[in-house]
């Protein structure tokens, strides 16, 4: 399961998330940005790092690293890289803490005793992810992180909670859990395709139209559109997304298709994501000829 880059993306779209692991609110809070820095000069290279507002005075910097495997000598690597890169760039910071994240207690370093003033120091934290209870007290970036160490069986039940909380936060972030969720479900469940990952969450359409493959695939229908006109247009959408969703379209059922107006196309987009199979979209078709046709 590859976590480095699923924690690396939810550090990217909610990066509050460390604070909330730290349980502390810096001042402008708002205003850090996620990071992936390199120290030219030894060849160094930090995989997080937030930074402060450049336009205010200067703040702390956070190194954070996302240990998922034990590394004997990860402490001298990681307290050289970091203070490093403060020596480097003093003069942006006020002074410096490092996060380290586990997802449990047997991963850590076994030998640490050269470094225990800088462990046992407050600059230092240090989050096991197996600590972290199950509440819907428990922000959602934290209970992402939770979601990638639990067995199997535990998870799609967790994840089709953190769905539903999703749906209370704004447009944005709502969006990036759902992408979230499923990349982490698709790295954990490694048998199952995208489209059973989504059938496993139970994905509303309007849910659907939050991911990343619809939009991308919208996108290109309107990119089409542009280029061929609206009708093409979103005729090629509806047949990507169904052939994602069902499987190859019947001949049959394509010709149908290409003979619908463009407002009838518009419409067969918001309700085709909850088609569960071709029957679906034949009983929809059906019943839109019969109104045409009782309308005439």
């Amino acid at each position: 399961m590859r976590r480095d880059s699923i924690f690396y993306q939810l550090f990217q779209q909610l990066p509050l998330t460390l604070f909330d692991l730290l349980d502390v609110t810096p001042t402008n809070v708002s205003g850090y940005r996620f990071d992936s820095v390199e120290v030219k000069e030894a060849s160094f290279r930090i995989d997080g790092v937030f930074l402060p507002p450049e336009n205010d005075p200067p703040g702390i910097v956070y190194f954070c690293e996302v240990q998922f495997q034990k590394d004997e000598k990860l402490y001298e690597r990681l307290f050289s890289e970091s203070l490093l890169y403060f020596c480097l760039y003093r003069a942006h910071f006020s002074d410096w803490r490092v996060v380290i994240i586990y997802p449990s207690r047997k991963i850590e370093q076994s030998n640490w005793l050269p470094f225990q003033d800088f462990v046992q120091s407050p600059r230092v934290h240090r989050i096991y992810l197996e600590e972290l209870t199950n509440s819907p007290e428990l922000p959602l970036g934290l209970a992402l992180m939770r979601l990638t160490i639990l067995q199997e069986k535990e998870a799609p039940t967790v994840a089709r909670e953190i769905l539903a909380r999703s749906q209370q936060e704004p447009e944005s972030i709502s969006c990036a859990i759902i992408e979230l969720l499923t990349t982490i479900l698709v790295y954990k469940f490694t048998h199952l395709s995208r489209e059973e990952v989504e059938e496993m969450l139970g994905f509303t359409a309007t849910e659907l139209h939050k991911t990343r493959f619809y939009q991308e695939i919208k996108e290109e229908g309107e990119r089409i559109g542009e280029q061929r006109g609206r009708q093409e247009g979103e005729l090629t959408l509806i047949l990507r997304l169904l052939t994602r969703r069902l499987g190859t379209v019947p001949e049959a059922l394509r010709l149908r298709l290409e003979n619908l107006s463009v407002l009838q196309l518009e419409t067969l987009v918001d309700v085709l994501l909850d088609f569960q199979c071709f029957s679906d979209l034949q009983l929809w078709l059906d019943n839109l000829q019969k109104n045409n046709s009782s309308c005439t």
